[in-house]
């Protein structure tokens, strides 16, 4: 009798559409949220909106960036369609509560991957794969003669309040004993503008973000990178953790740009891919990738060939990582950290199997 009842509280709970991860029409996976993105036909995406090179508005009125082609993908996989993405500008203290509200589907913001954001006693957050290896750094002005830490102290350094910067600023000028005066600012717009203003001798920041806002500056080259780096930030997508279907279709869509980097599958040969696994049955791994046979979509609750939906719309990791802020952008930033792990880095694919 028990087990009756707990079946039939499980099927109510799923038809209503109130339990996330209930198996469907042959065991594949739905979720609440799934179900919301397909039936109203659009992702929302929270982003930055304002930061060059991840998220921002292109002379035709259209968002650009690393971090906005991670939104493309996601709605390609599960739509079918990267352009069916509604941007949501959020800033720093605006992100979480957009999040945990409904209000964004997923975030997709340059925001660091954290314990306190991640635990379900702090923001309860769940992060996706690690998009861009990051560290905190400050920008001077050449003229100021500023070469380090040191040449910071007793001087005014604008911050934006409500961010691992603020803290990381706080612990590091802290641990070499260093006075300094915080000038915090509750948007990014205000502590760049404050900052060009000459309110504060330098701005701090995760490097890619400072090197970004450097090239919209009157004068980029009037400005430097300190060689200082204060800190990890793993720039990290985030969904909530209250449905951890829709969270693992996110993780593995992200995994599925980096295993096609790993592959040798672009955005320029992935017909040529996908002809080849199904004309070759004994090539299981990249069949199994690109959903020529087995049932990873399922598994997710997205199409069989969510990969090949993905990268058709943007191309695989490193084609996103050098169009947007690598060597092919304005920012030119080196990989990094962020080349693949058997080049040296951290960008690694769990297998699809």
């Amino acid at each position: 009798m028990f087990r009756t009842r707990t079946r039939s509280l499980v099927v109510s709970l799923c038809a209503a559409g109130l339990l996330a991860g209930c198996a469907g029409d042959g065991g594949g996976v739905q979720s609440q949220k799934l179900s919301t993105i397909t039936g109203r036909g659009k992702l929302i995406c929270g982003v930055e909106g304002k930061l060059p090179g991840f998220s921002f508005v292109g002379p035709d009125g259209k968002y650009l960036g690393l971090d906005v082609d991670i939104c493309k993908a996601v709605a390609a996989a599960v739509l079918g369609d990267p352009g069916k993405v509604e941007y949501r500008d959020l800033n720093s203290s605006e992100r979480f509560a957009a999040l945990a509200s409904g209000e964004v589907d997923l975030l997709s913001r340059n925001t660091t991957m954290t314990l306190s954001r991640d635990a379900a006693g702090g923001n309860g957050l769940s992060f996706a794969p690690t998009t861009f290896y990051d560290g905190q750094g400050v920008l001077v002005p050449v003229a100021s003669g500023i070469m380090d830490l040191k040449g910071l102290a007793g001087k005014p350094i604008c911050v934006e309040s409500g961010t691992t910067t603020e803290l990381n600023l706080a612990d590091r000028m802290r641990e070499q004993n260093i006075p300094y005066t915080p000038l915090k600012f509750q948007t990014s717009d205000q502590t760049f503008a404050a900052y060009l203003g000459d309110r504060c001798v330098a701005v701090t920041s995760d490097r890619s973000q400072l090197a970004g806002k450097r090239t919209s500056f009157p004068k980029p080259d009037a400005h430097t990178l300190l060689p200082v780096v204060m800190s990890k930030e793993p720039l990290t997508p985030a969904t909530t953790n209250g449905d951890p279907a829709w969270a693992d279709a996110v993780r593995w869509i992200v995994y599925g740009l980096m295993q096609a980097e790993e592959s040798g599958i672009t955005q320029a040969n992935i017909d040529a891919k996908l002809a080849e696994a199904k004309a070759n049955t004994n090539q299981a791994d990249l069949r199994r990738f690109l959903g020529v046979e087995g049932d990873f979509g399922k598994q997710l609750g997205l199409p069989p060939d969510f990969v090949v939906k993905a990268v058709k719309a943007v191309g695989n990791y490193g084609e996103i990582f050098d169009r947007n802020v690598g060597p092919a952008s304005a920012l030119k930033l080196d990989r990094g950290l962020n080349r693949q792990w058997k080049d040296g880095g951290l960008i690694y694919s769990p297998p699809f199997r």
